[in-house]
């Protein structure tokens, strides 16, 4: 009985290895190619998968591109959770906090994350994802600056402005627009602008 002895041997990975690797892939064929680029096809090319077993992961499309998002969203969230608690209880530092987690997260993303969000503005589904995520985002930063606020607390407008301006300075930086640290900077004066501050807070 003859055996191959070049042939390396296939691992069998666990559904969730398997589901991180994809998405390994994914978040490299965005970076490389584009959101635009990205189908369920070319993802189990590039992952040297078959394509029913990609689609048994995310079923179409959409579901890969709401999974990438929602594992940035989590890393967001991990990231700031741990610098919030360990910041000191003041407004610039929170501030700073919110800031530099926001930052750090699209640049450590580079341009992957403004692609597969604007893919994710492209259908009506994808977009209410996004806004769900934003709204959880702003309702952190909201608790987090409450107590910094006056009697009015924190505006909904105003928190709509400071994610704005997050996106566009995070996008700034990402493209070479701007130094990390000025945008990461003007950020954090953008959020205590926002706020009305208590005398003496």
């Amino acid at each position: 009985m003859s055996t191959d002895r070049g042939a390396p041997a296939r691992t069998r990975l666990s559904r969730d290895a398997r589901r991180r690797q994809l998405l390994e892939v994914a978040w490299r064929l965005v970076r490389g190619e584009g959101a635009d680029a990205l189908s369920l096809g070319r993802l189990a090319e590039q992952a040297g998968v078959t394509k029913p077993l990609v689609y048994d992961h995310f079923e179409t499309r959409n579901g890969l591109l709401i999974a990438l998002y929602r594992e940035y969203d989590a890393r967001q969230n991990r990231s700031m959770d741990a610098a919030l608690e360990a910041s000191e209880a003041t407004l610039a530092a929170k501030a700073a906090v919110i800031a530099s987690t926001y930052l750090d997260c699209v640049l450590q993303q580079g341009r992957e994350i403004p692609g597969v969000s604007a893919a994710l503005a492209a259908s009506s589904e994808l977009e209410k994802v996004k806004r769900e995520y934003e709204a959880g985002w702003m309702e952190k930063c909201r608790a987090a600056l409450a107590p910094f606020a006056g009697a009015g607390g924190i505006r909904a407008s105003g928190l709509w402005g400071m994610l704005g301006a997050a996106e566009a300075l995070s996008r700034a930086a990402a493209t070479g627009g701007l130094p990390p640290a000025e945008a990461r900077d003007e950020l954090a004066r953008t959020i205590i602008a926002m706020v009305d501050e208590r005398p003496g807070a």
